[in-house]
């Protein structure tokens, strides 16, 4: 394929760094396997951050932004996947280490790739994204750890962003109790509508000070760090899991080791970039089964074409969205 396609690269220019699309070809793409040609791609907050500079995401320069891509085999070196395949990548060092999903055509490692599960189409699985993959992953790795309904409500927070939107979906259709915690007070009728049983304003809220406070959650998935996770170590329940996906507040976490060894709390690492291959593949094969979000056209019915895509990112960066963004490759 010699023809030149169009992508969101991110360049360094004086220091700066400066995102644009601009027409490229395979050539300038990192080697790989697998040549997907591009259907659909979405917007994470990572993406944001990448595109802007505001923060350090790339490890080189200049690459593709664009953490998630969904389309058809173009060509493969790698058995297993052959022309027109539907396939799915999401992580796996794309727009950090390698090119990523903003273009027409990508090229990727073949251990990158995997097969679209039936239950999903390719809209529906970039609707899901990272971010959805983060939330189901976080539900698979608590219930593997003997998260059960039992134990009590499920704290999520900043819940109406990608991964506490589909984490809210999700954990509310296997039956657990949520209470959504976020910043933004017109926010309720949203999250009600996608399984939240309570809202809650973290804005104003007093997070105390004691090494353990009242034991509140059943378990948590927290998008925040910083103090509101040290909190959320204080007052969950014995044996109760806290899923750590991300540092939206700050990367910093003061607290003792009292709720670990006095009330068994789990703190899990949630890393979706670096998930092993038999781990990713079993979580996309349940979010196109028992965790396939009931309310994925609520959560991402905002769709843009590449062509708009850099118009959307500072409104990320500003923490101004709801819910998720596909983007559309081949229009």
């Amino acid at each position: 394929m010699g023809a030149q396609f169009k992508a969101f690269r991110v360049h360094q220019v004086e220091g700066r760094v400066v995102g644009r699309l601009e027409r490229i070809g395979l050539e300038d793409l990192a080697a790989g396997e697998v040549v997907i040609r591009g259907a659909w791609s979405s917007i994470n907050y990572k993406d944001a951050l990448a595109a802007t500079g505001a923060g350090k995401i790339l490890r080189r320069y200049p690459l593709v932004a664009g953490v998630d891509i969904a389309g058809t085999v173009e060509t493969s070196t790698d058995p297993r996947f052959s022309p027109g395949d539907p396939v799915v990548v999401v992580g796996c060092g794309l727009s950090e280490t390698t090119d990523g999903g903003f273009t027409q055509f990508a090229r990727v490692r073949g251990e990158s790739v995997t097969a679209l599960p039936s239950g999903l189409d390719l809209r529906e699985a970039m609707a899901i994204g990272t971010a959805g993959f983060t939330a189901a992953l976080a539900l698979h790795r608590m219930e593997q750890n003997d998260q059960r309904a039992a134990l009590g409500p499920i704290a999520i927070t900043g819940a109406t962003g990608g991964v506490g939107s589909i984490a809210i979906d999700i954990f509310s259709r296997r039956g657990y109790s949520v209470t959504a915690l976020t910043h933004k007070e017109n926010a309720a009728d949203y999250l009600r509508a996608l399984g939240a049983a309570e809202v809650r304003l973290l804005s104003g809220m007093d997070l105390g000070k004691r090494p353990l406070e009242k034991a509140l959650w059943g378990g948590a998935v927290d998008n925040l760090g910083g103090e509101v996770l040290a909190w959320l170590t204080r007052t969950t329940v014995s044996f109760g899991n806290i899923a750590c996906i991300g540092l939206a507040a700050g990367p910093e976490l003061v607290t003792t080791v009292m709720p670990f060894i006095l009330r068994g709390v789990s703190l899990l690492g949630i890393n979706s970039v670096e998930t092993p291959r038999e781990l990713r593949v079993a979580v996309w094969q349940r979010l196109g089964a028992d965790l396939k979000p009931a309310q994925l056209a609520r959560i991402a019915g905002r769709e843009v074409t590449l062509d708009e895509l850099p118009d959307c990112f500072e409104a990320y960066v500003a923490g101004r969205m709801t819910g998720r963004t596909v983007v559309r490759l081949d229009a």
